[in-house]
């Protein structure tokens, strides 16, 4: 255990060693007193003269958190006097990492605040770096779904994922499963759009050989495949009103029946669902069941749009192209650009809009012209087919917007040719190139 400051109550900084996460003992004025072995080895040993205090130790901040824009589980410990949890991004050895934070209060012998235990437990749900396959973001809107994945993965609870299409809620699903205990086991995906009677009872609980026209061999269902697992239901609002008894039947009874058998198999899943729809008026109008509707609305999640979390849109945005294997990056103005968009079809449309720029662009970068290029063929298109105007000519339309682009921006820089390239995100040489072409 790393002792920062020597204090006469040792027995008190002791007792971190009792923890089985990171733990550091504080007092009332964000001083670090001791770290047990756990802390020291996933955050690294804290320098007693430069870091004595918590926010510089985890942020680098010069000031408590909630004076720089955070929240503080210290400032709410004291102000409360009871435990209090929040989700923070830590600096690390390994960079910056979402971490779980929890904040114990320590009374003295008169029932004043003394000390405080702050218990860190890194996230694995969630990442800032480009490179990972987990969700990717550092918004208070992004946070928030990611501690509430946080706190109800270890439960056996079902969660129903709600938001706009786009929004990542399958990445969202596989999160909650690997927070979970399940996470070794299967996690199977039902896409429930689509699924007629036949096939809804097929894919969900199986069949035996013979028991249909065709059925020449023993399917194994979802169910079965997820045995032990977590099961997530994709877009449960499209199953049809009839089905959803059948559904019903199988979380509640916890045993299902392959077609053709007469014996119910127990079943193993926790239940995830997801859906764009808004349940809740589907009830109302008669489309969705209520009882199932309670069922599987145990611990809601909404996932927030793009337009919610702007300031994570560049970080997506990189974790794309790496996704794309493009080993192109955005210019500064680029990742600007991206920020002021609305992207109503969230991370599917961002996608498309990446894949399209890393075609068109020329250079090793994706500039804010190629972008703008990018969105403006959707448009083109749209026209196309709107006002049957005549074929989209590429090479023409984007030379011609590129040269407004150019024009603007020199408009907008006073005719000054270097501010406007840098503002371009291009070269003086490759400015005058362009100007001269068109």
């Amino acid at each position: 255990m790393q002792i920062i400051v020597r204090d006469t109550e040792l027995d008190t900084a002791r007792m971190l060693d009792g923890y089985d996460c990171p733990a550091i003992l504080m007092s009332a004025d964000y001083k670090v007193l001791a770290a047990n072995d756990l802390y020291t080895s996933t955050f690294g040993a804290i320098d007693p003269v430069r870091t004595p205090h918590c926010y510089q130790v985890s942020h680098g901040y010069d000031r408590p958190c909630d004076q720089a824009g955070e929240s503080c589980p210290l400032a709410a410990c004291k102000e409360s006097g009871r435990k209090e949890r929040v989700l923070h991004i830590h600096n690390t050895p390994r960079g910056r990492e979402h971490v779980d934070v929890q904040m114990i209060p320590i009374k003295g012998q008169y029932g004043q605040l003394k000390y405080f235990v702050e218990l860190l437990k890194p996230v694995r749900t969630a990442s800032v770096d480009v490179s990972t396959p987990k969700m990717v973001g550092t918004s208070p809107a992004f946070n928030n779904a990611v501690d509430l994945i946080n706190r109800v993965g270890p439960s056996e609870a079902s969660v129903l994922l709600l938001g706009e299409s786009g929004t990542g809620k399958e990445l969202a699903a596989r999160a909650v499963h690997d927070a979970s205990p399940r996470r070794d086991k299967p996690f199977v995906i039902v896409e429930c759009a689509g699924l007629t009677d036949t096939l809804f009872e097929s894919e969900l609980f199986g069949h035996l050989k013979g028991a249909f026209t065709g059925a020449s061999y023993r399917k194994r269902g979802l169910v079965e495949s997820a045995q032990g697992g977590t099961l997530f239901l994709d877009e449960v609002g499209d199953i049809p009103l009839h089905l959803q008894v059948k559904l019903l039947r199988l979380i509640e009874s916890g045993t299902y029946r392959p077609i053709g058998s007469v014996q119910p198999q127990p079943a193993d899943f926790r239940l995830v669902c997801a859906t764009h729809k808004n349940l809740k008026t589907m009830v109302a109008d008669g489309k969705f069941r209520q009882d199932l509707y309670f069922r599987i609305n145990v611990f809601p999640i909404c996932l927030p749009p793009l337009r919610e979390r702007r300031e994570d849109i560049p970080l997506v945005a990189s974790a794309l192209l790496h996704k794309l294997q493009s080993r192109l990056t955005l210019t500064p103005s680029a990742e600007r650009w991206l920020s002021d968009q609305s992207f109503q079809g969230n991370i599917r449309e961002l996608r498309n809009v990446l894949e399209r720029a890393c075609l068109l662009e020329n250079s090793t970068e994706i500039s804010t012209t190629t972008l703008e290029w990018a969105v403006a063929a959707d448009r083109a298109c749209e026209r196309h087919h709107q006002e049957s105007i005549q074929t989209l000519n590429p090479e023409q339309d984007f030379k011609s917007l590129q040269l407004r682009h150019l024009e603007k921006l020199l408009e907008e820089h006073g005719g000054d040719k270097q501010a406007a390239a840098k503002a371009a995100g291009i070269s003086v040489r490759t400015l005058y190139r362009k100007l001269k072409e068109n």
